[in-house]
């Protein structure tokens, strides 16, 4: 990683030219050594004719010229009755305007601010300014200058100071007595600092480690984890027993700590069959109030639409189509009642039954709304449609909170103006996702849900689509004939003996399924080069940046993605003093690079060639860097017709996506896919997402590596266990 040489600047505020509330992001012009300079960075309430020491290092923007981005920044007390002058005129200390701040600093010269921290009583000598008065001008005055002091307390933790802004606007003047009483308030969601780092800091403190405010953290620490592995809740002996060996304390004093925690709602309690099973609240929420409000819907479904059979058999004699039994039953069945889900593995038909829904349900006068959980899949939904189809956030109208949280205006008091919400690639959608659109779906309006139950399930917690089949209540169509121009396809058929624990056919050289034996990494890491970079592109004309793609289970050690990725930059787009480059914590990035988004971001702006422009940029979308400035360490990347500048803080978004993971590739199709089968983590060696990976390739499919692996990917049916509710609760209902 490029090492940066830190600088410092010393100086007085001139100007607050932007400052973002939410986040702590400042923009200031300050005066240093007279020179007027620009700085950014994050910092709690800066006011004019503060004096600050800033620790940073000079970069050039694109549009706005040279800046000092500081990192670290030290808030000193104005010095000089000139200087203190200015920043009390300036307004910031309720209470003081231009003429008492002058009265003031003629009265105490250099020694105004100290007297009016610490010395009250002697501002009363001041006209106008009485004993109740001066009280409330020294406590805002400490106020004021009380983050200074939370920054240098926290700075010998490293805390950075985006973090102590964080924690100054959440614990205010207080935070550090707070902090030595329990260091793990800064665990709460809405400070977010890890419960290693606070134990650390709890360590230095001198607490012990049977510590209660410990134990209760470390408690929801061992939840929280969980759910980042897809579990909404855990059985409570479970619970009990990790978080004490993870705390190195005895299983009875965290069982005590959880029944104190229920008692006073910090976690929820539930039977599940006939056992206790523990949630943070927000994932029992999420998962009671999504079976209830579905429930509410499946008895009061929307009216039922009249002679839906004679109105399939007309749209059949005028599309010239026949549809197999399994389709007309999902098509009549969304038209008959309020709710659907229809499922089925590739080749299975569930587009062309789809569509047949759509168009049946805008000939009744049905307003239909698309969505998918991420763009890509929302931009193949409106591929196989021809209707536009948005992300489900987009549709939702997501907005962010004051902690950076997603908000969305859609909701049970601004419903969705729709009378039929169709959501694809529901394996992909986690509870908190599905709670959102539930909210805001009118009482009435159908849900058709479309998925495949043997793909991956959704990076969040929960297992929605899977709970919903299995609690019975919704009706579910299961597509299972492969239609016969599926079937000269070897990606379906071996998609198909894959996941009935079946061997994939390996040995036809006639067809788009090919499995090429390698016995060790460099032999199997060097095929995957030559395919990618030389006899692909040679025999089908495949373009490496746009029409292949590497997929690993994993993203390090041998052959996985880092390795890859790597690998291919070196010999697609190597070094050259033409390309310019930044470098980045993993990779360096490179003018001519493929490259992946690896989390939404709503605010990135876009632009197109017909000169329309928008803004969000999301997980898993590919793109190629088109420029770099190296002076401003900004880069300019096209995502099929949209272009994005991406500043330094954005590119940390951006990874190499010669090759990328299975769970990556969710929601996305290529032309080509090429996985390598090599002995790795026994975590990733399983059947659901080795064929979520075969799914993924629309024209050919190329294995490299051993049989062996493959073999045991096939046989592993490892069905990710994970512990959710949402079941339960439909069965309740």
């Amino acid at each position: 990683m490029e090492q940066k040489e830190l600088l410092q600047l010393s100086g007085s505020v001139e100007e607050i030219v932007f400052r973002n509330a939410n986040n702590g992001y400042t923009v200031l012009t300050m005066l240093c050594d007279g020179s007027e300079v620009t700085a950014v960075g994050n910092m709690s309430d800066v006011n004019v004719g503060d004096e600050l020491k800033l620790t940073g290092t000079w970069k050039n923007h694109a549009n706005y010229g040279e800046q000092f981005a500081f990192e670290y920044y030290e808030q000193c007390l104005p010095s000089g009755a000139a200087s203190i002058l200015k920043y009390l005129s300036s307004g910031v200390i309720k209470g003081i305007g231009r003429a008492t701040a002058k009265r003031l600093v003629d009265e105490f010269g250099d020694a105004t601010l100290e007297v009016m921290q610490n010395e009250p009583e002697r501002l009363t000598q001041i006209r106008g300014i009485s004993k109740e008065k001066a009280l409330a001008i020294s406590a805002e005055i400490q106020r004021a200058f009380g983050m200074r002091e939370v920054m240098m307390y926290l700075e010998k933790y490293h805390i950075t100071p985006k973090e102590s802004v964080q924690i100054w606007k959440q614990l205010g003047a207080d935070a550090v007595s707070l902090i030595e009483a329990n260091p793990y308030i800064l665990c709460m969601k809405d400070i977010g600092v890890s419960f290693e780092r606070a134990d650390t800091i709890a360590a230095a403190l001198g607490k012990s480690e049977d510590d209660t405010f410990r134990i209760r953290a470390g408690t929801q620490f061992i939840i929280a984890y969980n759910a980042g592995n897809g579990h909404t809740c855990l059985p409570r002996e479970r619970l009990m027993n990790v978080t004490a060996d993870y705390l190195r304390l005895t299983p009875e004093q965290i069982n005590a700590a959880i029944s104190e925690m229920i008692t006073d709602g910090t976690v929820t309690a539930d039977m599940l069959g006939e056992r206790e099973f523990i949630f943070l609240p927000d994932y029992y929420r999420s998962e009671s109030y999504a079976a209830q409000q579905l429930g509410i819907m499946l008895k009061f479904p929307p009216e039922r639409i009249v002679g839906a059979e004679a109105a399939l058999e007309a749209f059949e004699k005028r599309q010239g189509i026949e549809y197999a039994a399994l389709q007309r039953k999902a098509i009549v069945e969304a038209l008959s009642g309020g709710m659907l889900i229809l499922t089925g593995g590739p080749g299975t038909g569930k587009t062309t039954a789809l569509n047949a829904i759509i168009e049946l349900y805008e000939a009744c006068g049905i307003k239909v709304a698309l969505a998918a959980p991420t763009g890509r899949a929302a931009q193949r939904m409106s591929e196989v449609t021809g209707r536009e189809a948005k992300t489900i956030h987009r549709l939702l109208e997501v907005e962010w909170d004051n902690n950076d949280r997603p908000l969305f205006k859609r909701n049970e008091r601004n419903l969705l103006s729709c009378d039929a919400l169709i959501l694809d690639e529901m394996s992909m959608v986690d509870a908190a996702l599905f709670e959102g659109v539930v909210r805001a779906l009118p009482i009435g309006c159908r849900l058709i849900m479309v998925g495949d139950t043997d793909q991956l399930p959704s990076v969040g917690a929960g297992n929605i689509l899977g709970d919903l089949i299995a609690s019975g209540k919704i009706p579910v169509v299961q597509l299972t004939e492969i239609f016969r121009q599926s079937m000269q396809s070897l990606i379906v058929t071996n998609a198909h003996r894959i996941v009935h624990g079946e061997m994939p056919e390996l040995h036809r050289t006639d067809s788009d399924f090919f499995f090429m034996a390698c016995g060790d990494r460099e032999k199997i890491a060097s095929t995957i080069v030559d395919l990618c970079t030389t006899r692909l592109p040679a025999t089908y004309h495949y373009s490496p940046l746009c029409d292949i793609q590497v997929l690993c289970p994993g993203r390090k050690g041998e052959l996985g993605v880092m390795d890859i990725n790597k690998r291919l930059q070196q010999v697609l787009n190597p070094p050259d003093t033409g390309k310019p480059e930044i470098n980045m914590p993993v990779y360096t990035l490179r003018k001519g690079d493929k490259v992946m988004q690896t989390k939404n971001n709503y605010d990135l702006v876009w632009t197109k060639s017909d000169g329309t422009d928008g803004t969000g940029v999301y997980n898993g979308d590919i793109g190629m860097i088109e420029d770099i400035n190296k002076s401003s360490k900004t880069a300019l990347v096209r995502f099929d017709d949209k272009l994005v500048i991406y500043d330094h803080d954005a590119t940390m978004s951006l990874d190499l996506a010669y090759a990328a993971t299975v769970h990556k590739s969710q929601g996305n199709e290529f032309n080509a896919v090429i996985i390598p089968m090599y002995y790795g983590a026994p975590q990733l060696c399983y059947r659901n997402l080795l064929y979520t990976a075969v799914t993924r390739a629309k024209k050919l499919l190329i294995l490299v590596g051993n049989v062996g692996t493959l073999r045991k990917m096939v046989e592993n049916n490892r069905k990710t266990l994970r512990y959710s509710a949402l079941k339960t609760f439909m069965e309740r209902q």
